[in-house]
C-alpha cells in the first residue's frame, strides 16, 4: 500500500482522507485480478467496470449526476490517480480517461447531455474518450483541421482525422474538437459529443506504444452529429478544451507522483535487501544520496500537485500556471526518480517483468501528453509575463 502520510497536510479535508484510505485498501484487494497486460482492451473494460461498481467513478462526475461533489473536486481526482498509479499504470489510465472523456460534458454540456452521458460512465457501463490531437495538431490546438460543417438545420458533418486518442476503439463516446469557422485559429473551434457507433466514424488504426494502453487513430467521413451534442457556444471549443485540461493537467502530475512514490518504495526495499561487498546496498553513501534526492523530489512534486488542486477547488477560475508547474515538475522528477530506481536494481532493473522496468516505460509518455514539458515552460513563462505586465500597469495607474 502506498504511503499516505501526506494526507495530514492542510490541503485536505476529512472526506479526502477517507476516500484515499478506502481506495488504497480497495486497490490492494481488488486491482490485480482485473489487470492483464497481455490483453489491454479487456483489462481496461474490466477495470472501468470494477471501479464503477465499487463507486470510485463517482469522483469523475458532479453530484447532480450521482457524483461525490457539486463540482469536480480536483484533490479527489489527484488522490485517485496517485493511488491507482502506484499500483498499476493501466488502472490509473482507466480511471483518468473516464474523467477526461466526460470533463467537458460536466463543465459545458446541456442538462440533457449530462443526463445521457455521465451516469453510464459513473457506473462503469460506458467508456469515455477525448479526441483533440490530430496528425498535424498536437500541442498547437489552433492548428486543428477536422471540420464541422452545417448539415441541415439540426446537424453538423465532421470530416477529418484524430490521432493518439486514448480509449480509441473501445470507447462508447468521444468528445471531439473540430473547426467550425467562427474565427481564425483557436477562435474557430467547437466541441461535440460523438457516439462511437455514429455513421462515418471509424477506427483507422491502433497505435502501439512502450507502455501499452488502448490508443487509436480515428477517421471522420461525413459523420453526422446533432447540433444538440455541441458543448458550449459555437466557436467555444478552445475554451472548452483549455478549461478541461486546466483540471486534468494537474491530475497527470498526480499520476506521475504515484509512479515516483512506487519507484522510491521499490528502491528502498532493494537497497535494504541487496548485499554487495560485504554490506547492504543501503549502507553505501552513493545509494543514500540517490534515495535522498528521490525523496526530496517526490515531496516537492506532491506539494506542487496539491497546491494546484487546492487552488482550483477553492474556486479559482483558472490555475494555468499552477497546473503547468505541477505537470512540468512532477513528470520530469518522476522520470529521474524511476531512473535512479532502475540503476539501483542493476541488471534486474531492465528485465521485463520487474516493477521498475514497467515504471520506466509508463512514466515516459507523461512528459509528452496533455502538453509536453517544453510547452509547459512556455505556458508558465507567458503567465509570469502577463502577471508582471498587469502588476506594472496597476502601479502606473495608481
Amino acid at each position: 500500500m502506498p504511503d499516505l502520510a501526506h494526507l495530514e497536510w492542510p490541503f485536505f479535508e476529512e472526506r479526502h482522507r477517507g476516500f484515499a484510505r478506502e481506495l488504497a485498501a480497495f486497490a490492494d484487494r481488488e486491482l490485480a485480478r482485473h489487470v492483464d497486460h497481455a490483453d489491454i482492451d479487456r483489462s481496461c473494460r474490466s477495470l472501468v467496470r470494477a471501479l464503477g461498481e465499487a463507486g470510485w467513478l463517482k469522483a469523475v462526475v458532479p453530484a447532480a449526476q450521482g457524483g461525490l461533489s457539486p463540482a469536480l473536486d480536483v484533490r479527489t481526482l489527484c488522490l485517485a490517480r496517485e493511488i491507482l498509479a502506484w499500483h498499476d499504470g493501466l488502472a490509473d489510465f482507466a480511471f483518468a480517461m473516464q474523467g477526461l472523456g466526460t470533463g467537458s460534458i460536466s463543465l459545458f454540456g446541456s442538462e440533457t447531455l449530462k443526463a445521457k452521458y455521465l451516469p453510464p460512465v459513473r457506473e462503469g457501463r460506458h467508456i469515455a474518450a477525448f479526441a483533440l490531437s490530430e496528425p498535424e495538431a498536437g500541442s498547437d490546438v489552433g492548428a486543428i483541421s477536422t471540420t464541422a460543417t452545417p448539415d441541415g438545420a439540426a446537424h453538423v458533418r465532421l470530416d477529418g482525422m484524430k490521432t493518439w486518442i486514448s480509449n480509441g476503439g473501445i470507447a462508447d463516446h468521444y468528445v471531439v474538437f473540430a473547426r467550425s469557422g467562427e474565427g481564425p485559429g483557436a477562435k474557430g473551434l467547437s466541441a461535440f459529443v460523438v457516439d462511437a457507433d455514429a455513421p462515418g466514424l471509424s477506427v483507422a488504426g491502433r497505435i502501439e506504444v512502450i507502455a501499452p494502453h488502448p490508443l487509436a487513430t480515428l477517421r471522420f467521413e461525413a459523420c453526422r452529429v446533432p447540433l444538440a451534442n455541441r458543448l458550449g457556444e459555437p466557436g467555444a471549443g478552445f475554451r472548452v478544451a483549455m478549461a478541461t485540461l486546466d483540471i486534468f493537467r494537474t491530475t497527470v502530475a498526480a499520476a506521475a507522483l504515484g509512479l515516483a512514490r512506487r519507484a522510491l518504495d521499490e528502491a528502498l526495499a532493494r537497497a535494504a535487501d541487496r548485499h554487495l561487498f560485504g554490506a547492504a546496498l543501503a549502507d553505501l553513501q552513493l545509494t543514500q544520496g540517490a534515495l535522498a534526492e528521490s525523496a526530496v523530489e517526490t515531496d516537492a512534486a506532491a506539494l506542487l500537485v496539491y497546491r494546484s488542486a487546492y487552488a482550483k477547488d477553492q474556486g479559482r477560475a483558472r490555475v494555468t500556471r499552477e497546473s503547468s508547474a505541477a505537470k512540468l515538475y512532477a513528470t520530469e522528477a518522476a522520470q529521474r526518480v524511476i531512473d535512479r530506481a532502475v540503476q539501483l536494481f542493476g541488471g534486474q532493473g531492465v528485465r521485463v517483468g520487474t516493477k521498475v522496468e514497467a515504471l520506466y516505460r509508463e512514466v515516459r509518455a507523461l512528459r509528452i501528453y496533455e502538453g509536453a514539458s517544453e510547452v509547459q515552460k512556455l505556458v508558465i513563462a507567458r503567465e509570469l509575463l502577463k502577471a508582471h505586465a498587469q502588476a506594472r500597469s496597476l502601479r502606473c495607474s495608481a
